[in-house]
C-alpha cells in the first residue's frame, strides 16, 4: 500500500525539499490549497458561499518548534476571523484548527495549546461562528478531547473530529454524541500502528458505518467527512432512519475533490461544507491528501510527467 509510504514522506525534510522544488508542484497544490494569504482566500470564500456551499477554514501548518510559532498560528486565525467578520456569514464559514499548530507538542503543550486556541474560539463566537478541533495521531487525542471539553464549558458549539480507523472511536462517539455536540467523523489520515487502528480499507469502512450510526442516533450534530459515494448514501439512509431533517447533520468534503458532488448535495437541500485550507506551510497537508486517495496521487504523477 502506498498510503503509509506517502505518510512517512510527509515527515521527511528531504522529501519536502524535493517536492517543493518541483516546478509542477505549485500547480497541483493549487487544486487542494487555493491560496497562501487571507487576501487570496477571501474571494474563494465568497465564490463558494454564493454557490450555496458552507466552509470550514484551515490555516495549514503543524510542525511548531517554539512558542513564538504557536502564537503566530493563533494570530493567523485571528486575522482570518477579522476578515470573515465583514462577510457576515455566521456559521456558513467556521474554522478548523490543529492543536499541534498551537503548541500542543511543546513542553507544557497541553496548557499552551489551550491558552492559544481559546482566543480563537472566543473571536469566532463573537462573529457568530465556531471552531472545530481536528484530530491528529492517536497520541494527541486525550489532550485534544480534554481541551474540547474545557472549551465547551463556555463555548458549547465547539466541535471536534473523530477517526473511524481507531479502535477507541466507537467509545469516543458514544461519549460525544450528547445534546449540543458537533462531531465530524472521518476515516483517518495518519499512519497508525495495528495495535490501535484498523489497517484494511474494508475494516475501516465498516467501522465508519458503525460510528456514524452512533452519531446519527445520538442527540448531537453529526458532520459526515467523506468523499466515498457509498458512505454518503449510507449516511443519508442512517439519517432517515434516525428521523433527522437535512439541516440536522451535514456533509463535509475537501476543497478540490469531487466539486460536482459538493454542488449536487447542496442543490438537494443538504448542508454541504467544504474543508478549505490555505497558507504557505502546505506540505504535510498536501501529502496526506495524496495518501488518502490513489486518484490524488495519480493526478500528481500525471501532472509531473506531462511537465517533464
Amino acid at each position: 500500500m502506498l498510503g503509509p509510504v506517502i505518510l512517512a514522506a510527509s515527515r521527511s525534510d528531504r522529501m519536502r525539499r524535493l517536492i517543493s522544488a518541483a516546478p509542477v508542484t505549485k500547480r497541483v497544490v493549487d487544486r487542494f490549497i487555493p491560496g497562501e494569504t487571507v487576501d487570496e482566500i477571501v474571494p474563494i470564500v465568497r465564490e463558494l458561499t454564493d454557490r450555496g456551499l458552507e466552509l470550514t477554514m484551515d490555516v495549514v501548518g503543524e510542525d511548531i518548534t517554539n512558542p513564538e510559532q504557536a502564537e503566530a498560528a493563533r494570530d493567523a486565525y485571528l486575522a482570518l476571523i477579522d476578515r470573515l467578520k465583514a462577510l457576515d456569514l455566521g456559521t456558513r464559514a467556521e474554522m478548523s484548527v490543529k492543536l499541534s499548530m498551537f503548541g500542543q507538542a511543546l513542553p507544557g503543550g497541553h496548557e499552551l495549546a489551550l491558552a492559544n486556541v481559546r482566543p480563537v474560539v472566543e473571536a469566532a463566537a463573537a462573529i457568530g461562528t465556531t471552531v472545530t478541533l481536528d484530530a491528529e495521531d492517536h497520541t494527541t487525542l486525550d489532550s485534544m478531547f480534554a481541551i474540547h471539553e474545557e472549551l465547551r464549558k463556555d463555548f458549547p458549539q465547539t466541535g471536534c473530529v473523530i477517526q473511524a480507523y481507531l479502535f477507541r472511536t466507537e467509545a469516543d462517539a458514544r461519549r460525544l454524541a450528547g445534546a449540543g455536540s458537533r462531531v465530524r467523523l472521518v476515516k483517518g489520515a495518519y499512519k497508525e500502528p495495528a495495535e490501535v487502528a484498523y489497517q484494511q480499507k474494508h475494516e475501516i469502512d465498516k467501522a465508519y458505518v458503525r460510528v456514524l450510526r452512533i452519531l446519527m442516533e445520538g442527540e448531537g450534530y453529526p458532520m459526515v467527512g467523506s468523499h466515498d459515494p457509498r458512505l454518503i448514501s449510507i449516511a443519508q439512509e442512517l439519517a432517515r432512519q434516525a428521523g433527522r431533517k437535512p439541516d440536522e447533520y451535514e456533509f463535509q468534503m475537501l476543497y478540490g475533490i469531487r466539486g460536482d458532488e459538493h454542488l449536487r448535495l447542496a442543490a438537494e437541500g443538504h448542508r454541504m461544507r467544504v474543508y478549505t485550507a490555505y497558507g504557505t506551510d502546505w506540505y504535510g497537508y498536501f501529502m496526506r491528501r495524496l495518501a488518502e486517495k490513489p486518484a490524488n496521487l495519480r493526478f500528481f504523477v500525471r501532472s509531473m510527467i506531462s511537465k517533464g
